[in-house]
């Protein structure tokens, strides 16, 4: 469908990728992977026509189209929810319109064996196929559903657009590019942005689409329940896996260990010819299998084991200091922002070494009331911190938290004290930083780095309480198992914001449910949480099929007495109408009958029908046939009484 041919990238004199070649095809669903950096973005760009590459080419089919979806895209259009969406629908407008068009002009044509009115027939045929194919005939319907699966509130679709936040702007360009139905997805990283449920929701979207899916994602579960293929950059090359994320994995640290395997024998044998040539050289008796084996190490192909990235990040969270056995304490908690209620009376009590994950729809509170405890807004009630609690604090948005024209090193030097100074080079050596990169500026690292360097500022000071509000974006997928084993291992209190199944499980003992401006606890981590959920949801969906299945039932039953009603009038009209025919033949029968008694009557006229009897045998024909059809009347009299 789509052919990615020796396509060659380079910044600063180093290649992203080299002839990098792959295909995609109809209906693939394929995840890009690769370390932060490894140019996957870039990629997304070439593919869409965004960007040009240095060398090689993208051929696509003519009527191929693509959607593509960046890591950031903010509109702050004034439009509201809904007429911004339906900017997704342009391409089937004039689809529509050129529908219209080509019909109304059929309508009038008259030639319908020329030539040019077959080809208007085709062209309106085409131009009525696509229109289907982008799902013009309910299309209301499907921005209604989309909007809905994404997480918008059906009573926010007339708000405009600009007052809501970065995050949710994301969700309604997500919303316009599945809504366009291109031949293509082109997704990078989709996910940020959304909710377990939303992203739940998207997974069943992606897996259902009728076109090809490419995208770039951190997020394990996501990826495993989307995607048939990966995509791996990794040093400038590209290899593709016939497999979703996990099994990738595996077949690659297999392919790896067959590759060492393969070269660690290889290097034996070449030992043993080695050897064998040097004891031999200079021996005339064996000069012959000495060129021999020589010619052998010439012509041998040599096994070579893929170069592996293994630039990881490396560290671990300070120990606790000691706190009391009571870390927070909410009583009747509450926050609006003017009319609109947030959070409305919470209670809640975190002991000292719990950690706890906030799930929950995003605008529940979850970011809130991690604002709230860290004293940055007002709020009404009660939230007391234990004694000698200190917290550490990751925000969601860590580019607005780092001064983008400080370089790396003074960001971090700026904030360490004592005898964390004299380590902030090695610190941020931890964090793949060093040599010139000490001195980038802010600004222009990436999302990756930018997050890297927020979690170095962290560990500048030791804390007690670590709030973390999804800290897993744009961090790669090794930054992330990297981040999850520091976490399991520090032993302070951990409140921890995500909607990353993969990263959260086993990583909390407590789940609070945002929902409905309240908190509900659910003991165990996100597996147990979602499980309960699922079987909640079931048993809501049973229910509301159960409604709808009685509710059918009525309709049904409404519908069949309608249809038995309907049926039993056309059989009474069917009988009314057979006697009503059956008393029209016994009138024009007793007609004739009279006629006959009046020639019976007066035999001397008809002297001759009487004497061959032709006319007895007319007379009694005529009875019988009046005294079947009474007969017949009588039958359908007594039918149609029974419906009576």
């Amino acid at each position: 469908m789509v052919s990615i041919q020796n396509i060659s990238v380079h910044f600063t004199g180093e290649y992203i990728f080299k002839n990098a070649s792959f295909l995609i095809n109809e209906k693939d669903r394929i995840g890009l992977v690769g370390r932060n950096g490894a140019g996957k973005s870039t990629l997304l760009k070439i593919i869409c026509r965004i960007m040009e590459p240095e060398s090689g080419s993208i051929i696509a089919p003519k009527d191929c189209t693509f959607g593509y979806l960046p890591q950031e895209k903010i509109s702050n259009s004034k439009l509201s929810i809904i007429d911004e969406t339906r900017k997704a629908f342009s391409e089937l407008n004039r689809l529509g319109d050129e529908r219209d068009r080509l019909g109304s002009e059929l309508s009038e044509r008259i030639d319908f064996e020329s030539e040019s009115y077959l080809k208007l027939i085709e062209r309106f045929h085409e131009t009525e196929e696509k229109y289907n194919l982008l799902g013009g005939n309910s299309a209301e319907a499907s921005l209604e559903k989309v909007l809905q699966g994404l997480g918008f509130d059906r009573k926010d679709f007339n708000k405009p657009v600009n007052t809501f936040s970065g995050g949710w702007q994301m969700r309604i360009e997500l919303a316009k590019i599945l809504l366009q139905r291109p031949s293509v997805l082109l997704l990078d990283e989709p996910t940020n942005h959304l909710d377990i449920e939303s992203i739940q929701w998207l997974e069943d979207f992606l897996v259902n689409y009728y076109g090809a899916v490419l995208l770039v994602s951190h997020d394990r579960a996501f990826l495993d329940a989307v995607t048939n293929r990966t995509v791996e950059i990794s040093l400038g090359k590209i290899e593709d896996y016939k497999a979703s994320y996990s099994a990738y994995v595996q077949m690659r640290d297999e392919r790896r260990e067959s590759q060492i395997n393969a070269f660690n024998n290889q290097q034996r044998q070449i030992a043993d010819i080695e050897r064998f040539i040097e004891r031999f050289r200079y021996k005339n008796t064996k000069s012959k299998q000495v060129q021999s084996r020589v010619k052998m190490l010439e012509k041998m192909d040599k096994v070579e084991i893929d170069r592996m990235d293994n630039a990881n990040i490396h560290f671990r969270f300070p120990p606790a200091p000691h706190s009391g056995k009571i870390v927070l304490e909410a009583e009747k908690l509450s926050k609006s922002y003017g009319d609109k209620e947030v959070l409305k009376n919470l209670e809640f009590l975190i002991t000292k070494g719990e950690k706890i994950a906030f799930v929950g729809r995003n605008g529940e509170g979850k970011t809130t009331l991690a604002r709230m405890i860290l004293g940055e807004i007002d709020f009404a009630g009660k939230l007391k911190p234990g004694h000698q609690v200190k917290i550490g604090y990751y925000a969601q948005n860590q580019e607005k938290m780092l001064d983008p024209e400080q370089t790396v090193f003074e960001s971090i030097d700026e904030v360490a004290v004592g005898e964390m100074r004299a380590r902030v080079k090695s610190l941020l050596g931890s964090f793949l930083f060093s040599g010139e990169d000490l001195d980038k500026k802010v600004k222009v690292l990436s999302g990756g780095e930018k997050a890297r360097l927020a979690l170095a500022r962290l560990l500048l000071f030791p804390v007690n309480l670590l709030i973390l509000d999804e800290p897993t974006n744009h961090l790669d997928m090794r930054s992330k198992d990297i981040l999850k084993s520091a976490l399991l291992r520090y032993d302070g209190n951990l409140i921890l914001v995500s909607h990353d199944r993969d990263f959260l499980q086993g990583l909390t003992d407590k789940v609070f449910e945002f929902r409905n401006k309240k908190i509900r606890e659910h003991k165990g981590d996100v597996s147990t949480f979602l499980e309960t959920r699922r079987i909640e949801h079931l048993r809501d969906l049973e229910a509301v099929k159960r409604a709808e299945n009685n509710q059918q039932s009525a309709v049904s039953k409404n519908k069949m007495d309608y249809e038995q009603r309907k049926q039993a009038e056309r059989e009474k009209r069917k009988i009314a109408a057979r006697i009503e025919k059956c008393e029209e033949s016994m009138m024009s029968l007793e007609g004739k009958i009279e006629e006959y008694d009046s020639m019976l009557a007066s035999p001397e006229k008809h002297q001759k029908r009487i004497s061959d009897g032709s006319l007895y045998k007319e007379y009694e024909d005529l009875k019988n046939k009046l005294s079947s059809i009474t007969e017949e009347w009588e039958e359908w009299h007594l039918k149609l009484e029974e419906f009576e």
